[in-house]
């Protein structure tokens, strides 16, 4: 008799072959999807520097980081959750057209790699996607914000080294500054706000730092392959670094990195 289908042993092979195909690929095809997400990230960090830098050909500096002397609401209303952040305009506020037309997550605003999956996260863009430095983005005289950071913002054709000065890069929060990356801050963090618990995704420091419950597998693991991020520089260009590269060390009295990377002049 003609055999018409397979025998046990031979649907074991296939399925066996199948099973070590689908192994070996699933590490490729998730890098590569993992990939093409970091490229996007790329994309919108660069749209978001050509923005910075038609505001401040417009307003001769840069935008606040935070301010809560603006008399009216934002166009799309306030960003945020209450009890968790101070509410008034962001950086992306004053950029027209960017936060009030295009909220979701497919605006240039959202890290397509953004991993908090927390409900206390959803919908808030200030967690877990860009972070503008506050060196250069100082918040108003009045918005509760340290006296290092708080000020009118900088003009970028002040900055001495613009090609080594981060503007923005994948972050915990939308404010990022030098505080976030040193394992010994210059003053208190951790106020109750999601703000004072902004990082660096993939940091190592991270693993010895108080993370905010629900963000501590992007800031320890990070969000791109091999613990990258997407940093763009005020002379306008871009980076992948390795997270670590941005780090702050404390040498006796004084810190490495902090300028020009942080700084602002």
């Amino acid at each position: 008799m003609r055999r018409t289908g397979f025998t046990v042993i031979e649907l074991i092979i296939v399925v066996s072959i199948l099973a070590l195909l689908l192994a070996i690929l699933s590490p490729a095809l998730r890098n590569s999807k993992e990939h093409a997400k970091a490229v996007k990230c790329a994309h919108n960090i660069k749209q978001l520097i050509l923005a910075f830098s038609a505001y401040g050909n417009t307003n001769n500096s840069l935008p606040y980081g935070f301010n809560n002397q603006q008399l009216i609401m934002p166009k799309g209303g306030y960003a945020g959750n209450p009890r968790y952040d101070k509410i008034g305009w962001w950086w992306f506020n004053f950029i027209g057209g960017i936060y009030e037309d295009w909220q979701g997550e497919k605006s240039i605003l959202w890290c397509p790699s953004n991993r908090l999956k927390d409900p206390v996260f959803s919908g808030n863009m200030l967690c877990g996607n860009y972070g503008v430095n506050q060196s250069l983005f100082k918040s108003a005289p009045d918005s509760i914000s340290r006296p290092e950071f708080s000020g009118t913002p900088v003009r970028l054709e002040n900055i001495r080294n613009p090609g080594e000065t981060l503007l923005i890069a994948d972050a915990g929060y939308s404010l990022i500054n030098w505080w976030h990356v040193t394992e010994y801050p210059a003053g208190r963090l951790n106020s109750g706000r999601f703000e004072d618990c902004s990082y660096i995704p993939g940091l190592t420091v991270n693993r010895k730092k108080e993370i905010w419950q629900g963000m501590e597998y992007d800031a320890v693991y990070g969000r791109h392959l091999n613990k990258k991020i997407n940093a763009g520089f005020a002379d306008g260009h871009l980076e992948s670094l390795s997270a670590d590269s941005v780090f702050v060390d404390k040498l006796n009295d004084g810190y490495t990195n902090r300028i020009p990377l942080w700084g602002s002049m």
